[in-house]
């Protein structure tokens, strides 16, 4: 809970690439206090253990109760399409399903809800990009399907209850920064690629014509912070 006149921010899928730099992006600021939640890394202490993905509500109201948070950044995300295709409804349930249950709750305690999403959304046909922000969706793959439909759920809870300012969708790339392994990210992977032709004479496979736009995850949990100052600064 946040005291000398600080807001509180909760950080869903905190100890991922994104989550972290989101987590210390708030941090590093005196006007915020910052909880997490994690699953398999949480720590109990500032990363507090919460599976999203349960239908029961009780532990993630207890959390609530407990932080007490005026706006909730939700990076908890399956965002690799290789194993979102493996287990769709894993996928389905984590992207779509506890998104649509945690705008529920948070709109129900007028908590500001940051839905991370993805330019996956987008078809990323050649000549398209730059995406303005009202272009329509088109996704191609699975991960981008369960993304947008994430979009959706918020949105359309957020509608329900005649609070379509309260759940925003922010749209982000590839990502790339701070990262505790090489596949944390699809861009510092590449090492790994690099290093498995040099050292086990491995052929990989990269493709040659993809254009990216990658985005440092400081940029993102900067931008995350700053807007909910924005937001948040005539409440």
């Amino acid at each position: 809970m946040a005291s000398n006149g600080q807001r509180t921010a909760l950080v869903t899928g905190a100890t991922g690439l994104l989550g972290r730099e989101i987590t210390a992006a708030f941090r590093q600021s005196p006007k915020w206090n910052v909880k997490g939640t994690g699953y398999s890394r949480a720590d109990g202490v500032d990363i507090l253990k919460v599976n999203l993905e349960n239908e029961d509500l009780n532990e993630l109201n207890t959390v609530l109760d407990e932080t007490q948070p005026h706006v909730i950044v939700h990076s908890a995300a399956q965002r690799f399409p290789d194993r979102v295709d493996k287990d769709p409804e894993g996928a389905r349930s984590l992207n779509i399903a506890a998104s649509r249950r945690l705008a529920q709750v948070a709109l129900s305690r007028d908590i500001l809800l940051i839905y991370i999403s993805t330019d996956y959304v987008f078809p990323g046909i050649p000549g398209d990009a730059p995406y303005e922000a009202d272009a329509t969706p088109k996704p191609t793959n699975l991960y981008g399907q369960t993304k947008f439909d994430g979009e959706r759920a918020i949105l359309e809870e957020a509608a329900k209850v005649g609070k379509p300012g309260s759940a925003i969708v922010l749209r982000v790339p590839v990502l790339y920064g701070h990262a505790e392994t090489p596949a944390e990210s699809a861009v510092n992977v590449l090492m790994d690629s690099v290093w498995k032709a040099q050292t086990e004479g491995a052929n990989i496979k990269m493709d040659h014509w993809a254009v990216r736009y990658p985005t440092n995850t400081e940029d993102i949990g900067r931008v995350c912070r700053v807007y909910c100052e924005f937001e948040l600064r005539a409440i």
